[in-house]
């Protein structure tokens, strides 16, 4: 019989997304919770790979899917080199890196390492990861950050920005290619993207807290400010980097990292809690403006999406901001699982091919001594 079931797993700082695909159908999709005592006694998140594996394994065994016919296990891509977006079969070169956290220690890396790890069990499958959150399609320009001893890289929600920006150009029977779109995450961490005909050109890096302050993640700080923090009251780098991305936000703000919660007491009547929910919209209206101007004005449509985009007061907000720049859409929630099932779908199918992740694929950023004259 044909391997032509697919297994997505997705690996997030407290749970596991896993789903089985067939026939342009979920057989089921599953989010396994993990409590902090599950994890805490991790010391590194690669030491919960075994762990991880035998719960998606458990759930397979317990939905009757047959391990003969997984042709398939696609995951969420982690923190390796910046790599242009599309579907890369894991090697040994993104195993090592996986391991190692070249780009970063995340979550996400666990996913091409379940995967992997799972071939035993699933004689027929190859693994695959799909459009990490490095995926790297800046113009030249984007890199710069106003000192050369920092530039600005992409990391970003890519796998979801990606999804919806094609999910928002089938509605409209076009290509995304075709599209000049921004689009806004609004997750634990928030991400604004600028897409150009189907290239990411210019994103904030969601991952260490830049951009607009997020549920856990203080956003682009007062740098003057931050330098005198660093060196005065700063007692260790994992202070500062917990600050950045961690406990900044909302957290730092309310105590509280649910932007759900945010918006009830706003509703009724906490000042606080609507001044910081509107700052929130704030900044991320400034940043859906400045993505405008890396566009030229040239705006198909707005984009928000994520799990905050549910909040509709904080969503509105946004809206009368921006809404003079294009027509704004808002598709709630994350979709990452069916953006992962149908890249495989069209992998299995032929429609795209896997990419290696081989040195000649990485992205390499800029080199400013390369340069011609004065």
């Amino acid at each position: 019989m044909e391997a032509n079931y697919i297994l997505a797993v997705n690996p997030g700082a407290t749970s596991t997304k896993l789903a089985v695909y067939h026939s342009n159908r979920f057989i089921f999709l599953k989010t396994i919770r993990h409590e902090c005592e599950d994890l805490e006694n991790f010391q590194k998140i690669v030491d919960q790979l075994d762990f991880r594996k035998e719960l998606v394994l458990k759930e397979v065994r317990e939905n009757h899917i047959p391990f003969d016919r997984v042709g398939m296990i696609i995951s969420r891509g982690g923190l390796i080199h910046p790599i242009e977006s599309g579907v890369y079969e894991v090697n040994d070169a993104m195993i090592r890196d996986l391991r190692e956290g070249v780009s970063g220690e995340h979550a996400s890396n666990l996913g091409g390492l379940i995967g992997v790890e799972l071939l035993v069990d699933f004689p027929n499958a190859r693994a695959y990861i799909c459009d990490p959150v490095v995926v790297d399609e800046l113009q030249d320009v984007a890199r710069l950050s106003g000192h050369p001893a920092f530039n600005r890289i992409s990391i970003f929600h890519a796998l979801n920005q990606k999804s919806i920006a094609r999910t928002h150009a089938q509605s409209l029977g076009v290509n995304y290619e075709d599209l000049n779109l921004i689009i806004a995450h609004l997750g634990s961490g928030i991400s604004v993207g600028a897409h150009h005909m189907g290239r990411v050109i210019d994103v904030n890096n969601a991952l260490d807290g830049d951009g607009p302050f997020a549920p856990e993640r203080s956003g682009t700080l007062p740098t003057g400010a931050l330098a005198r923090f660093c060196f005065e009251e700063a007692e260790s780098l994992d202070q500062v980097k917990d600050m950045l991305a961690g406990k900044g936000g909302l957290y730092a703000y309310l105590g509280h990292k649910d932007a759900e919660q945010m918006e009830k007491q706003a509703r009724k009547g906490n000042r606080k809690a609507k001044l910081i929910q509107d700052a929130m919209a704030y900044q991320i209206s400034k940043e859906i403006g400045a993505m405008a101007a890396v566009l030229g004005g040239e705006v198909h449509a707005i984009l928000i999406t994520g799990g905050i985009a549910h909040n509709t007061d904080l969503t509105d907000y946004i809206k009368e901001r921006v809404s003079f720049i294009a027509p704004v859409f808002v598709y709630p929630g994350e979709d990452e699982m069916r953006a992962l099932a149908l890249n495989g779908s069209l992998l299995l199918n032929g429609s795209i091919s896997a990419r290696e992740y081989c040195e000649k694929n990485l992205v390499k950023g800029i080199d400013l001594d390369s340069g011609g004259g004065d």
